[in-house]
């Protein structure tokens, strides 16, 4: 289940779908997305990878990305969540990966090896390995 799609109907705005992603913070945070094993980390995850950035600050720039429909929200359902682990996955959408692939950005094998040579400790490595709702 993914959170509503603020936007509703609203068409993908290439322009500011374009603006957004490529701002430092969230660019960063898209390679990470990108380079996740699943395409689909955490915002526990994405704060390790990212030790100068809190996890509120994270989390407004996903809603951010949310909003102009260049990442989505995964979620599991109630009945699945497993007590002490996310709930909360972030993936890129396939307008926006569409997108990024047509404009050279953010290539998933390249962003791959980068996110494989973290260290990580045994709770992201736990973490990691979480099945991740599916997108529709």
């Amino acid at each position: 289940m993914e959170d509503p799609d603020p936007g509703g109907d609203e068409a993908f705005d290439t322009w500011r779908a374009l603006q957004k992603a490529t701002d430092t913070p969230r660019a960063d945070l898209l390679s990470d997305i990108a380079g996740h094993p699943e395409g689909a980390p955490s915002v526990e995850e994405l704060a390790y990878l990212n030790p100068d950035k809190s996890e509120d600050a994270i989390r407004r720039h996903l809603r951010r990305l949310v909003d102009t429909q260049v990442v989505r929200v995964l979620e599991v359902a109630p009945g699945n969540r497993r007590r002490d682990f996310p709930s909360k996955f972030y993936t890129i959408t396939d307008e926006a990966q569409a997108l990024f692939n047509q404009n050279g950005l953010f290539p998933r094998e390249a962003w791959q090896r980068q996110y494989t040579a973290v260290e990580k400790t045994a709770r992201i490595r736990d973490v990691e390995q979480m099945p991740r709702p599916r997108a529709d």
